[in-house]
């Protein structure tokens, strides 16, 4: 399936998930302009408390959007969808450790499983791009890199783990049009957590990254992280519950909300 970028970034969320559903499995960047995009956790029940609080103490890397009941496979966010099969990609845990990335999770899928949706950074990259400022992974069709930081996030229950980024090379001289637009978007990471040196954040090499691909770096650009969605299955393969599904890092749900939603003016 060969899609242009162009007939990419016009579907409908609607458009985008089922051609997620029929085959289609790549990084959702440029997909859906003008809609918000959204990570995933999904956990048992009987965890599912404490990634709720985790959320709720860590709302910077976990801006929470919504939440499906246990068993509930649809809701506001993507009706008329099916949360087991509108993704690109999916990761799935158990204890810990990554046993699968499919394309769909209808074999793991339980009754007890509550999902709960994250937002993400994509959803302010139309707004980065409609100001003129080039996203390299974009450009060089790769997945954004994102790395486990040597910050620690607020404990909650049985949770804990490392603030996990996303990185975008920007240039030197767009670094504060940046942090504005992206500030006002607080429900999809907001503002960077760090701009410039990635060692102050426990990251030694960018050429390196924990998930997503590496991109390349231009002269004149500063490397700007913003906290990522991918930070609760950092925290999953920290603490180990028995079952845990989120999105494969840049395979996210695209959702039926506008990105200006989200954007305070």
């Amino acid at each position: 399936m060969n899609y242009s970028h162009e007939e990419r970034s016009s579907w409908s969320p609607q458009q985008a998930r089922n051609a997620f559903r029929n085959g289609l499995c790549r990084p959702t960047s440029g997909i859906s302009y003008g809609y918000a995009q959204a990570n995933l956790i999904i956990v048992p029940a009987a965890q599912a408390f404490d990634v709720l609080l985790f959320a709720q103490r860590n709302p910077k890397s976990c801006p929470l959007l919504g939440v499906l009941e246990a068993g509930q496979i649809e809701g506001p966010l993507l009706a008329g969808g099916d949360i087991r099969l509108d993704l690109p990609r999916y990761t799935v845990y158990e204890y810990g450790v990554k046993i699968a990335e499919p394309t769909e999770i209808v074999d793991y899928w339980r009754d007890d499983l509550v999902t709960f949706i994250i937002g993400c950074s994509f959803t302010f990259e139309a707004a980065l791009l409609a100001d003129g400022i080039r996203l390299p992974h974009i450009e060089q069709g790769v997945n954004v890199p994102m790395y486990k930081t040597s910050r620690r996030c607020n404990t909650a229950g049985t949770m804990s783990g490392p603030l996990v980024v996303s990185m975008r090379p920007i240039p030197s001289h767009q670094v504060a049009d940046a942090v504005r637009i992206t500030s006002r978007y607080p429900a999809v990471h907001g503002a960077p957590v760090h701009v410039g040196n990635p060692h102050q954040l426990g990251i030694e090499d960018l050429s390196q990254p924990d998930f997503g691909d590496p991109v390349t770096i231009e002269n004149g650009h500063v490397p700007v992280f913003w906290a990522c969605g991918v930070t609760p299955q950092a925290a999953v393969m920290e603490t180990r519950p028995e079952l845990a599904i989120g999105h494969a890092p840049g395979h996210m749900l695209i959702i039926d909300v506008p990105d200006n939603k989200y954007l305070i003016p």
